[in-house]
This record gives C-alpha cells, sequence and structure tokens, in this order.
C-alpha cells in the first residue's frame, strides 16, 4: 500500500531498455522417467499406462527399446531423423546433437527410445498408442533440430512522485529508489520450437512472456492502472506420478524398469491413492490504483485443490515409521545406488561377492528376527482424541485390520466399546473430537420402503443401505450420512432391476444349473462352471437337458499353469503311493539350498506372532 500511495499522480518514464539475444535448446531425446514425466503432463497417462502403450509400440516394431536411461541416438538413427527434418521443414532447421547421459548410475545398455521409421507419421489406429508415438516423433526430431533465437528486452521503469516523499527512499534525480520492470521476448528463428515445447512440473512456470511495444529511453508513460495483489506462500507441491518418477530417478532409486511397478504397488497396497481433492476457498485483497484513487477489493480464490496427486494413507505412515525404524539402512535413499556400487566392483574383481552378501544379510536377519516379536498393537499408532462430551468415554483413534478407526470407551470396561471407520480422506493424526462424533451418527434410518425401514451404514466394502435383511451398496457419490430415503429407494430399485435382468432361467429340478446374463452376454452356471452359449443358441429357449449337455462338452476350467499344470498334479496325485514307498531312496532334501530355508520355519515364534512378521515383509 506505501508504494501505491506514493505513486498516486506519480510521472513514470522509461529509464532503461536492455536488449539481449538468447536461445533455447531442445531437449534430449526420451529415456524411460523422461517419457513417462512428459506423457503423464502433456497426455495425463499413468505411468503404468505409458509403459504398457510404449511396450505395444516397440513389439509391433515402431519404436525403439522403451527401458533405457541412455540419450544416445546411434549414427543410423541421426541420419534419418536429418534427411526428415531437412525434407519436412529446411536446411537451416538442421543442427546435428549427440547426445551423452549425465548420470553417474545410467547403464546405457540402449539408445534412447526413438521411432524406428521416422517416415512413419501414423503407426496404430488405437487413439493412444498414436498420440504417445507422435510424442516419442516430435521430441527425437526436435532434438536435431537447431536452437530457437530469441530477444528479450527488459524495460526499467521510473517513478517520480508528484507527493513529498521521506528523501531516503528517493535517488538524486528525485524518482523513487523503488522501480518498475517489464520483460518481454520475441522470437527472431521458431528452429525447434516449431516441431516441440517441454513441460514443466512448475505451475507458475510462464514460459510464454508477452511482447513489449517500441519504447525508448526517457519515454513518458501515462498509467492507465496499477494493482497490488496479497498473496500467500505456498507449501511444497504434492507429488504427481510424473514429479515422483523424476524424483526416484534423481535420488538412484530404482531403475528404469522398475519405476512404473514401483508407483503402482505402493497404490494397488493402499499406501498411497492417487486421487483429485477439492480445494478451500481463501478471501485475498487487491488494491487498484486509477485515475489517481486506490480502490480496495476483497476477491475469493480457491487454494489447495489438488488434481491426480499422491496422497499417503494412515497405514502408509505407519509402516514407514516401523521400517524406518527397526530397517533404516534398507529403506535409506541411497541403498539402490549403493549396492550398484558394490556390485560394480564385484564385477571389477574388487570385491567378493560373499563378503557383499555377507555384510548385508548378518545384519538384516538379525533385525527380522527382532521384528519377529514385535506385536501388532505395539507397531499402530493410537492417539486420544478426548473424552466423549456425553458420557466422559475415552475416545481415540486406532488403527486396524481393515483400515483407521474411532473407538468410544476401552475394551476392559464392563461395557463393550463403540468403533466407527474413518471416512476417506480423514487422517488419525488430524482428526478433530466433532468429526469423530459425527462418525457415530451410522448406522442411522433413512425413512421406510414397502413398510420396512431403510438403515444407512457402513462396513467392510465401504457404505450400503440394509433393507429386509438384504444390503444395497451405495454409490461412489453418495454420502452415507447425508443420503435421503428418496436415493436408498432409487438404489433399491435399480439393483432389483439389476438382478432380475441377470437371472434368465432357472430349473427348480436341478437348482445348480442355471442361465444368467453376464457382463460379456448370456451363459451357463453349471455347479462350479460357466459355460458358453454356442451361437444363434436362444437363452431363453434353453432346456435342462440341453443344458447338461454343453456344460459336459465343455473343456474343464484351467489350472494356475493350464491343463499341463492339471495334468501334472494328476500324475503327482498318482505317484504319491509309489513316492511313500520309495522314500529311502530319495536324495536327502537338505542339499537343496531352497529347502535350508524351509527348515527354519519351526523356529518361528508362537501362532500370533508370524502374522506381524508377515505384514511387515508385505509392506
Amino acid at each position: 500500500m506505501s508504494f501505491s500511495n506514493k505513486c498516486i499522480g506519480a510521472a513514470f518514464s522509461i529509464k532503461n531498455l536492455e536488449t539481449k539475444p538468447a536461445k533455447r535448446t531442445p531437449a534430449a531425446p526420451f529415456t524411460t522417467s523422461t517419457l513417462q514425466q512428459e506423457a503423464s503432463r502433456k497426455l495425463y497417462f499413468s505411468v503404468a499406462q505409458t509403459m504398457t502403450l510404449a511396450q505395444k509400440l516397440y513389439e509391433a516394431g515402431k519404436i525403439s527399446y522403451m527401458r533405457t536411461d541412455s540419450t544416445s541416438l546411434s549414427e543410423e538413427a541421426i541420419g534419418k531423423a536429418s534427411d526428415e527434418i531437412v525434407s519436412s521443414f529446411g536446411q537451416p532447421y538442421l543442427q546435428v546433437r549427440r547426445y551423452k547421459t549425465k548420470s553417474e548410475s545410467a547403464q546405457e545398455a540402449h539408445e534412447a527410445i526413438r521411432p524406428t521409421d521416422f517416415a512413419a507419421k501414423v503407426v496404430s489406429s488405437d487413439r493412444n498408442e498414436q498420440r504417445l508415438y507422435e510424442l516419442i516423433w516430435k521430441r527425437t526430431i526436435a532434438s536435431q533440430m537447431a536452437d530457437a533465437r530469441l530477444e528479450r528486452t527488459t524495460a526499467t521503469i521510473s517513478v517520480k512522485p508528484a507527493a513529498p516523499v521521506d528523501p531516503k527512499g528517493l535517488n538524486a534525480d528525485g524518482t523513487l529508489k523503488e522501480e518498475l520492470v517489464a520483460t518481454g521476448e520475441v522470437i527472431k528463428f521458431d528452429g525447434f520450437l516449431k516441431v516441440y515445447i517441454e513441460s514443466t512440473d512448475n505451475e507458475d512456470d510462464e514460459e510464454n512472456k508477452g511482447m513489449l511495444p517500441p519504447l525508448t529511453i526517457g519515454q513518458a508513460l501515462g498509467l492507465n492502472q496499477m494493482k497490488a495483489t496479497q498473496r500467500f506462500s505456498r507449501p511444497a507441491p504434492r507429488y504427481t506420478e510424473a514429479s515422483l518418477v523424476k524424483k526416484l530417478e534423481e535420488l538412484g532409486i530404482g531403475r528404469p524398469s522398475t519405476y512404473a511397478p514401483t508407483i503402482s504397488t505402493v497404490q494397488k497396497r493402499g499406501y498411497v491413492l492417487k486421487e483429485d481433492r477439492e480445494g478451500k476457498e481463501r478471501l485475498y485483497n487487491e488494491f487498484t490504483l486509477q485515475q489517481n484513487q486506490i480502490k480496495p477489493v476483497t476477491h475469493k480464490e480457491i487454494t489447495g485443490a489438488e488434481k491426480s496427486k499422491l496422497f499417503p494413507t494412515d497405514v502408509a505412515m505407519i509402516v514407514n515409521d516401523f521400517l524406518v525404524q527397526h530397517f533404516p539402512n534398507v529403506v535409506d535413499f541411497s541403498f539402490t545406488a549403493h549396492v550398484e556400487d558394490e556390485l560394480d566392483e564385484i564385477a571389477r574383481g574388487q570385491m567378493p561377492w560373499e563378503d557383499m552378501i555377507q555384510n548385508f544379510y548378518s545384519g538384516f536377519k538379525e533385525r527380522v528376527d527382532v521384528t519377529q516379536d514385535v506385536q501388532r498393537s505395539s507397531v499402530g499408532t493410537s492417539r486420544t482424541i478426548g473424552q466423549h462430551p456425553d458420557t466422559g468415554e475415552q475416545m481415540s483413534v486406532k488403527l486396524g485390520r481393515f483400515g483407521p478407526y474411532v473407538q468410544i470407551g476401552e475394551t476392559e470396561g464392563e461395557q463393550k466399546p463403540r468403533f466407527a471407520s474413518l471416512k476417506k480422506g480423514q487422517l488419525m493424526e488430524r482428526i478433530s473430537m466433532a468429526e469423530a462424533l459425527e462418525l457415530f451418527k451410522l448406522p442411522r434410518e433413512i425413512g421406510t420402503f414397502e413398510g420396512k425401514p431403510m438403515t444407512v451404514a457402513v462396513g467392510r466394502f465401504g457404505p450400503y443401505i440394509k433393507h429386509e435383511s438384504k444390503y444395497y451398496s451405495l454409490g461412489k457419490t453418495d454420502d452415507p450420512f447425508t443420503v435421503e430415503d428418496s436415493r436408498g429407494v432409487e438404489i433399491i430399485e435399480a439393483k432389483r432391476k439389476s438382478d432380475a435382468e441377470k437371472f434368465i432361467k432357472e430349473f427348480p429340478e436341478n437348482p445348480e444349473i442355471r442361465v444368467l446374463n453376464g457382463r460379456f452376454g448370456p451363459y451357463i452356471v453349471a455347479g462350479d462352471k460357466n459355460v458358453k452359449i454356442p451361437k444363434g443358441k436362444d437363452p431363453q429357449s434353453l432346456t435342462l437337458e440341453e443344458c447338461l449337455q454343453l456344460a459336459a462338452e465343455a473343456p474343464e476350467k484351467k489350472g494356475r499353469f493350464g491343463k499341463a499344470a492339471a495334468k501334472t498334479s494328476a500324475k503327482g496325485a498318482e505317484a504319491k503311493p509309489a513316492a511313500k514307498a520309495a522314500k529311502p531312496k530319495v536324495t536327502p532334501k537338505a542339499k537343496a539350498a531352497p529347502k535350508v530355508k524351509a527348515a527354519a520355519k519351526p523356529k518361528a515364534p508362537a501362532a500370533s506372532k508370524p502374522k506381524v512378521a508377515a505384514k511387515t515383509k508385505k509392506a
């Protein structure tokens, strides 16, 4: 505000103009990590989706191998890319470049990800495959194109106040020591920008600066308006899949082939949620100087909104604390890089491999043995929220088998404690007393339907409505705390209609035979076997005899390893008596390395303790 007040009635003029030539250089061809990052930013693909599409393009022979940490291109690829650039854009756009990978941990077993035929523009009828291919094509072509030449202009604007100002804040010529700066740029030669512009993770990045009008030093400027806007500091942004891949690569965690599986695994196991979250409304002030008057205005903005960001769950925080406490060397960020250095030393003959295994396994085995005795109740953190305002019972939040929950009362008391699961997005360390009490409003009765009550509650598999001893799941957008009776009737009737359409035909004389309507069309259920209905056959007209005949003719359900596995297991079953009879002739099992591990199992603690160890291993 003080600077705005000084500018009331002030004279503005160009104090200095500085014009500098600048250039922008194209990015290197794609590695696995940069492809995942750019596909996430530009195409909004997950890292798993990017690798699946790249795998298909590679198998079709359209791109080179997609798991690589090298940015180099073969001489053949550079030659073909150069021919395409000259034919499509002209000789001035060609600038041959040979890239070298800067990362010390890079193995460079393959060249960068590139098209196999630069003349091919359309390679797939699948829209997403084609989009990913175009991204790879443009990046590779741009890497061999000329720099973009720019001209950047910086104008410094002096302010000469009309009202008296403290002399300490003035220059010798009577202008304010505070100055205004305007910047702009002009593209003189577009170069690689004709094909490709690399994206960034910086949400506030302003790459495209505006153009300035013709200016001269000393030129007087008229003030149209000046705005002073209130701004707030921001926390570090949460990771997206793309920015997490970038961080993994910077820290040397994993290899190109492990980025996508790692990110997918932590999501599948419930350690991380990828989701959008709504922001909160916030007020901010803006002061506009116009016609020598300052007008304050209060605006609203949404802050904290997140789109496709990664959020840790309560389980993740507890597992992380457990691993950091008991296995600090394994979860250390530099663990992967350190192991790779030792493997390189072994390959060069500078370290015996037995020493490396001994150094790691001796300490690791001891820590695993220690964690065998850790009780599950001591692993999961609990937090006391306070006392129930009506009953005075203690309220606490804990982590259970099916996730975090709030507990009212103690297990040792005469009355049984009450439990309520936390809502999606609620965290154990942040939930308040009011939010905890809100959870115990379930189950609640929302009305009646057909003379029977409808009760809303939350179970192991999510929120549901109970009506006449039957359960009906709520939709993804339905809130169990606010859903009304009209919506409950709608859900029940929709489920009944779906179930009615599912059952095509039943046979009272043989309840195990049914004709159902499934996701991929009608089929027959014969006990544990699902039988396809031949094309042209009307499911409604099928008789019991026809269903039994189709079931008998249908092949047996394959096991985990197919028919061969079934035959092998059958032969194994027949051979069991013979094997028992010939048991003394079998080679001693103790000689096989895997059996030594099995022999250690009887030393495990009591029945309840291996469960904790198994949970830790899964983490």
